[in-house]
């Protein structure tokens, strides 16, 4: 029976730690020029919504080192749910490809094409979680740490995305995840609750950035306006400028806390140049690792067809 990957919670924890150990073996294995050809065969079809880089061009160029095949699909294609109805493309794509994968606005449009396709589907990226990303962030930390429980994560910025993301791997994986944000970017907070109610990590959201780096190993943040949100920029710089990710705040932290972005950045807004580029910081890291982790994550869903 088909499994998609639209949210973190999609997988059990022991799934989620297999599959990281798989994704480890699979960047070896690439590495010495041996990626097995796990997919060699197989088709996927790609829709864009959103603008990509390391999206599009980690998944293509991972579907062919497994062997596989990618075809793009972007709006200038075709819209879904204009042109032709999400049960209709889900129901026709699924007799021509083995897996659909999507990086759009809408969370709901991905769950009405898993509901109708019969064939996997990947969240590439919605408005509401980015697992790709949180997987590739988890396996990065497995490498720096050599461990993913317990680990303290402090999430510092604008509540997106990602810091949805970063809640639900909570609910698999034990974490100590400390969330700073302003009063006027708060998560959602019954998403928070819900994770706190499963009872095997710490949550904790503070309107101080340096509470929640206080002894972090990881200081994790994203850009203050996400896709979409552009026209919000000034607002956002305005409400977060005491959560820029800078060397003072980082004094806070370990002494050798490691610093993340799931990129593009805008530097010197919510993280600083120095910082980026200095000896702390691994987002190039995280960036390479959306490669291995995306492909572990295709061959599992393909295994358990």
């Amino acid at each position: 029976m088909k499994r998609d990957f639209i949210s973190i919670l999609d997988w059990t924890s022991e799934e989620i730690r297999n599959n990281l150990d798989f994704a480890f073996e699979l960047k070896q294995q690439t590495k010495e020029g041996n990626c097995p050809q796990l997919l060699h065969g197989k088709s996927f079809g790609l829709f864009f919504h959103k603008p990509s880089l390391r999206t599009r061009l980690s998944f293509e160029v991972g579907i062919a080192q497994l062997g596989g095949t990618a075809m793009m699909l972007s709006e200038q294609d075709f819209i879904i749910g204009e042109r032709e109805s999400v049960n209709d493309v889900a129901r026709t794509m699924s007799r021509y490809v083995d897996g659909i994968l999507i990086r759009t606005y809408s969370h709901q449009m991905v769950l009405d094409l898993s509901k109708y396709s019969t064939v996997p589907v990947v969240n590439m990226l919605t408005d509401f979680n980015h697992p790709c990303q949180v997987m590739s962030d988890m396996l990065t930390v497995k490498e720096k740490l050599g461990r993913i429980d317990n680990v303290r994560i402090a999430y510092v910025g604008d509540s997106n995305n990602m810091t949805n993301s970063w809640l639900n791997m909570a609910a698999r994986i034990p974490l100590d995840l400390r969330i700073a944000t302003a009063p006027e970017t708060l998560p959602d907070m019954k998403l928070v609750n819900k994770i706190r109610e499963i009872g095997i990590s710490t949550i904790t959201v503070t309107h101080a950035a340096q509470e929640a780096v206080d002894g972090a190993e990881i200081i994790y943040t994203d850009v203050w306006a996400s896709m979409g949100e552009k026209d919000k920029i000034a607002e956002r710089e305005s409400i977060l400028k005491d959560f820029q990710v800078n060397s003072r705040l980082l004094e806070y932290a370990v002494k050798d806390a490691l610093v993340f972005h799931c990129l593009p950045a805008e530097r010197d807004k919510e993280i600083t140049d120095e910082v980026i580029e200095g000896p702390q910081s691994v987002v190039f890291d995280q960036a390479e690792n959306r490669l291995h982790a995306q492909k572990a994550i295709l061959v599992q869903l393909d295994k358990w067809r």
